[in-house]
């Protein structure tokens, strides 16, 4: 059956019909129209249930309710997580009448009351509260401050199967009967269903219940779960009900977040697609990224890339010091550089024995001292002792004969390019991007403490509304003295406007480190996207999740999720216009087409 004649059965004869389109004329034609666009390819209406090509629904309508209905008890099936369509038709009653009608209403009932106790009866509590009912409505009726409606109330569900039909049918009247509303389908009405839910305003059952105003208003439909705010970016799509995830993570109690989600699930796109419309909002945003998948998105609005390796240009000096403050202590910030510095060379030396400890916090105070940088003067501005002249201190110590073979390759062997040299990195960008991908797995997490370390002295340097991304963060997670640093990253950011993002496909290795649980506590956003059954118990166990969201992450698609803000969170779905995708993403086809296509414009301008 054509979804047009589908359409036009049951409408009344006068009225105009839209022709059917078959698909010869559609051949003859060389085009179609919408809704050949949108029919399915065959009907099957059966009593009950249609078949819409691929699909089966089921149409259902109310036959009666409680006595009372409570606020929002139609919540539970707005939210429910499946596939169905409501439709609410309200025909408002002439109130006249209906007084007329409701004080025949009331001399019946108070002659059957009058009837029994002349009898000698026992009274029946049924009655007399329907009598008080009936009289308080009459008041209210003729008060104006109620009018009454007949009000049909159906519902449409889909599902690939008669099956899952039947499933969710239990689920959804299981919910409504718990209620006391009760439901019927609509048997070899099937037809008459589906287009009375259909959007276009045709009442076609006519299954109606008389409610006045209080009880008609608790069928508010517009009832599902949002999670929005008047200003901020936009993060996707809420599945529940197509409204739009808006958001601010800037007016929240604090401005960090967490992502986990499996490779491939959209973790690094839903981040770039969050950094693209940051920088529209004047944020300034720093990338340090392990795998250079930021590397386009920095070329193509004007950011700046630094290639972090041992054969880099690029250079970062782990002595730089912080920019000290007015309000601040020579002495306090040369105190914490040192616990930061003597962290650096825990990781780059493979651990330090107490007594090593000690002498690497000396070495460092007086290799500061050489360069005349004590806690007693302000020392803005001065020149920092480099790697080299750290060593040439260590060497001079007793005891540190292990702590210098160590440091000799850092210093003089094969990795000496990388740290000991000045600092060559200006960071005066909106948007940087420092790419580790380059550089060999043993020193990634030096590198990354490093390029954090010297961020972060940016970041107190000068107050400016920052996004810092942390992507695979695992890597910092694998040493306690870099999961320390994160910690305190994100503890500390909101004072300087700061907002920290972490991004991990590990989420074992970054929930069982002892700072995993504490970042993820100061995180006002979490966004969870496809989960592996191996990971899904620890997610379900920390943000304690339902069996149905369990199953949601197992079998959601790229860029499809849950999205946690504060104590509220939603289902929300990626999405991105056609020009952002080009931009941000990461699909190694899409880039292949991408690179094509502008060798194919090239070699044009060529000829």
């Amino acid at each position: 059956m054509a979804l047009l004649d589908f359409l036009n059965r049951g409408k009344d004869d006068d009225a105009p019909k839209v022709a059917p389109v078959l698909p010869r004329d559609i051949y003859a034609a060389g085009k179609l129209e919408l809704a050949d666009t949108i029919a399915p390819a065959a009907l099957k209406v059966s009593s009950k249930e249609i078949e819409l090509g691929e699909k089966v629904s089921r149409t259902f309508y109310t036959i009666s309710y409680p006595r009372y209905l409570t606020d929002s008890w139609f919540t539970p099936i707005i939210n429910l997580d499946k596939v169905f369509d409501v439709s609410i038709f309200i025909h408002p009653m002439d109130t006249a009448d209906a007084l007329k009608n409701f004080q025949k209403k009331v001399a019946e009932v108070q002659s059957q009351i009058s009837d029994r106790e002349s009898k000698g009866l026992v009274r029946d509590p049924l009655l007399d509260t329907a009598y008080q009912d009936l009289e308080t409505l009459r008041d209210n009726l003729q008060q104006a401050q109620e009018k009454l409606f007949d009000v049909g109330l159906y519902m449409t569900l889909y599902a690939n199967s008669k099956e899952e039909l039947d499933k969710i049918e239990g689920d959804v009247r299981g919910i409504l009967d718990s209620k006391l509303v009760y439901t019927k389908p609509a048997l070899f009405e099937q037809e008459q269903g589906f287009r009375s839910t259909l959007p276009v305003a045709m009442d076609e059952l006519e299954v109606h219940n008389k409610l006045n105003s209080a009880p008609l208003s608790s069928i508010f439909p517009f009832v599902s779960f949002d999670l929005s705010s008047d200003r901020g970016i936009l993060y996707g799509i809420n599945r529940h009900n197509a409204s739009l995830i808006l958001f601010d993570r800037f007016s929240l109690e604090n401005y960090n977040s967490v992502v986990f989600a499996k490779s491939g699930s959209g973790k690094s796109y839903a981040v770039k697609l969050e950094i693209l419309r940051s920088l529209m909002f004047d944020t300034d945003v720093i990338v340090i990224d392990p795998e250079r998948e930021y590397e386009y998105l920095a070329q193509a609005t004007g950011g700046r890339l630094f290639n972090i390796s041992l054969s880099s240009e690029h250079h970062i000096n782990p002595f730089d010091l912080p920019f000290v403050k007015e309000d601040e202590e020579p002495s306090d910030i040369l105190r914490s550089n040192i616990i930061n510095l003597v962290g650096l060379f825990r990781i780059m030396l493979g651990g330090l024995s107490p007594e090593e400890d000690a002498i690497v916090d000396r070495a460092i105070s007086e290799t500061y001292a050489l360069k005349d940088i004590t806690g007693d003067a302000n020392f803005n501005g001065m020149e920092p002792p480099l790697l080299s002249d750290f060593e040439n201190v260590l060497s001079g110590m007793e005891g540190s004969q292990s702590l210098v073979t160590r440091l000799t390759k850092y210093t003089r062997g094969t990795w000496a390019g990388f740290l000991n040299r000045p600092t060559n990195v200006d960071i005066n960008k909106q948007f940087i991007v420092f790419s580790v991908r380059d550089m060999e797995d043993e020193l990634k997490p030096v590198a990354m403490y490093i390029v954090t370390h010297f961020i972060w002295n940016a970041v107190r340097a000068e107050l400016k509304k920052r996004l810092l991304i942390i992507d695979e963060a695992w890597w910092m997670m694998k040493s306690e003295d870099t999961a320390s640093f994160l910690y305190s990253l994100a503890k500390r950011g909101r004072k300087y406007y700061l907002g920290l993002a972490t991004i991990t496909q590990d989420v074992e290795d970054f929930l069982r480190s002892p700072y995993g649980r504490p970042i993820l506590t100061n995180s006002s956003i979490q966004l969870l996207l496809k989960q592996s059954p191996t990971t899904i118990d620890v997610l379900k166990e920390t943000f304690n999740l339902t069996d149905e969201e369990k199953f949601l992450l197992l079998e959601s698609g790229v860029g499809e999720g849950l999205f946690f803000a504060g104590l509220k969170h939603v289902a929300i779905k990626i999405v991105a216009s056609y020009t952002e995708d080009q931009i941000i993403t990461s699909d190694p086809s899409q880039l292949l087409a991408i690179k094509r296509e502008k060798q194919r414009q090239e070699m044009e301008k060529d000829v």
